[in-house]
């Protein structure tokens, strides 16, 4: 009898096999909730008014003539919830029967569908600061431009920025303390260039030339006193003139101060995201559908300074 030989039994040999493992997409860690002062008397409807109350005026007085009354400036900021969004899929009897994947497949609905809510939430906030702003101008307050295009060339950002940041925050009288920037990979990628074109012995810099600039999402050091972090969820695609200096396809990198009680952004989560799901008898099949509401807003205008760096220099 003849043995066991490859040629001989290739009926016997799988030639195509399947693992046992699914590959997930990799996921960026987020943070932007933090930055988001929550309102929380807010029982229902979905439109909040929170009234504002202006400076003291001063005035000369004149000994013996009568003083001047002046009411203080008041104001009404307006809150709205204005997102609704659900994430949905399904799973039929049949798929359920025939895959092999089908607890992996099935397990993984509901935590994918959280996430790419808390993805929409996390480009909302870090997105309403500039919209916030009027686009193509220079928002200036007191004196300093709080909207401009990034002074290196070809509108990347360039160290001078973090300072011009740091100027338009003082003189709005934002406190110089816990100052974030949270900017684009590609200024990280700028800076790091940067560092390496002007490196001159400094510790500071020969460790970004050693290391890089950043551990994760964070860079491993203060630029100018602001912790900068980057994140791929900052508003982009921006086409914009300001000040005669445009970008095409522009980021908005955002710089505040994240001290509590003067956070620059609001937001409320009327529905946090809720998870549903039922057999369609129907259509043979399980349903699972996720939803939330949520709104986010610019709430202190002072607190907010945005660089426009455009992302396609990078080479």
């Amino acid at each position: 009898m003849a043995g066991f030989t490859t040629s001989a039994n290739e009926h016997l040999i799988r030639s195509n096999l399947w693992s046992t493992q699914i590959k997930e997409t990799l996921e960026e860690e987020l943070f932007a909730q933090q930055y988001v002062d929550m309102i929380t008397d807010f029982p229902d409807g979905d439109t909040l008014n929170i009234p504002s109350l202006g400076q003291a005026e001063i005035r000369d007085y004149v000994e013996g003539q009568s003083v001047t009354y002046t009411a203080m400036d008041t104001g009404n900021f307006t809150f709205t919830i204005t997102e609704y969004k659900a994430s949905a899929t399904y799973i039929t009897e049949k798929m359920k029967q025939d895959t092999f994947y089908m607890s992996r497949l099935v397990g993984s609905f509901v935590p994918k569908q959280a996430r790419v809510i808390a993805e929409a939430m996390e480009e909302d906030v870090l997105a309403v600061g500039p919209d916030g702003q009027t686009a193509s101008d220079l928002n200036a307050i007191n004196g300093a431009n709080h909207r401009f295009v990034g002074g290196g060339t070809n509108e990347v950002m360039a160290l001078n920025d973090f300072a011009l940041a740091k100027y338009a925050l003082r003189k709005a009288n934002v406190p110089m303390t816990n100052l974030i920037a949270i900017v684009d990979p590609s200024v990280e990628f700028e800076l790091s260039t940067l560092v390496t074109t002007t490196y001159d012995a400094n510790p500071y810099w020969e460790r970004i030339v050693q290391d890089g600039m950043s551990t994760g999402m964070r860079f491993f050091n203060t630029i100018y006193g602001f912790d900068v972090y980057v994140s791929d969820f900052l508003k982009s695609g921006i086409a914009e003139t300001v000040n005669s200096v445009t970008t095409t396809v522009g980021v908005a990198n955002i710089f505040f101060s994240a001290t509590q009680d003067i956070l620059p952004f609001v937001g409320n989560v009327r529905q946090a995201p809720k998870v549903d799901s039922e057999y369609n008898k129907d259509l043979q099949r399980e349903e699972y559908v996720t939803t939330a509401r949520w709104g986010y807003k610019l709430y202190r205008p002072e607190n907010i300074v945005t660089v426009l760096t455009d992302t396609d220099k990078v080479a």
